[in-house]
């Protein structure tokens, strides 16, 4: 029996709202966190991530009040994400009702928090997030970003992924650049050489569009489907891609 699918909307956080971008940018407003992921609870939803989108650029931690109030109404296993850089925040945001942490642009820079987090709090509470965008010259023709998508970083975004993995993360989230918000579909061809490198969970991010998207995303092997945009605007329910997905042959969590 193959692991259950797990669907994953994501409230990305700006100043305290739940913001949606295309490509990382042209951010416009989608409604309240707690009215989001309450919502998104009680819609079917088997993970939850909230990602502070400019608290790495900002210099600042993420919003623990927002965390709190959150965690409140979750009632799945939720994930916070952004300006998680050390240790000792990362105990703040999981102190703050957080069940798993995401480390992206701080877990780059210094690679051994990686490894510190993940014994401190267990593998299944740390996910790394890789932001990766098209780069031919690169071996994987991936490249990781850091810095919420802004910063380049020259670096092969399998090879990180592999070197991650080798940490022993309980999940690996990469986000397409290119797909971030376009509807357009997950890129696929990161998903596969992500799993294809790693003996961990990968999440499909950046760029769901139709309920096509998502079963493609399931077979190149992401275990975790995340999007935000169709669910925040209503052009997808969580019931009806569990229902669709489930007419397709995979076994769906939930």
């Amino acid at each position: 029996m193959s692991t259950p699918i797990r669907i994953m909307p994501c409230l990305d956080m700006q100043q305290g709202r739940v913001v949606k971008g295309v490509h990382f940018v042209d951010i416009r407003d989608a409604g309240d966190p707690v009215e989001c992921a309450r919502a998104y609870c009680a819609a079917g939803a088997d993970e939850l991530a909230m990602l502070d989108i400019t608290a790495t650029v900002e210099g600042r931690e993420t919003l623990l009040e927002v965390v709190k109030r959150v965690a409140e109404v979750v009632t799945v296993p939720f994930t916070v994400g952004g300006g998680i850089s050390t240790v000792a925040i990362a105990e703040k945001v999981l102190a703050a009702g957080a069940t798993k942490i995401s480390t992206s642009s701080g877990a780059f820079r210094q690679p051994q928090v990686i490894a510190d987090m993940v014994r401190e709090f267990g593998a299944s509470h740390v996910t790394v997030a890789i932001d990766v965008d098209v780069n031919p010259a690169l071996p994987s023709g991936y490249e990781v970003y850091i810095d919420g998508g802004r910063t380049a970083t020259g670096a092969d975004a399998v090879a990180w992924a592999r070197q991650v993995a080798d940490y022993g993360v309980g999940c690996i989230l990469p986000t397409s650049k290119a797909g971030d918000g376009a509807r357009t579909g997950y890129d696929l061809p990161i998903i596969r050489h992500i799993v294809k490198a790693v003996d961990v969970p990968v999440v499909a991010s950046g760029g769901a569009g139709t309920l096509e998207h998502f079963h493609e995303a399931v077979e190149a092997g992401a275990a975790i489907l995340l999007a935000a945009s169709v669910f925040h605007f209503g052009l997808i329910g969580i019931p009806e891609l569990k229902a669709y997905l489930r007419g397709k042959g995979v076994t769906v969590a939930g």
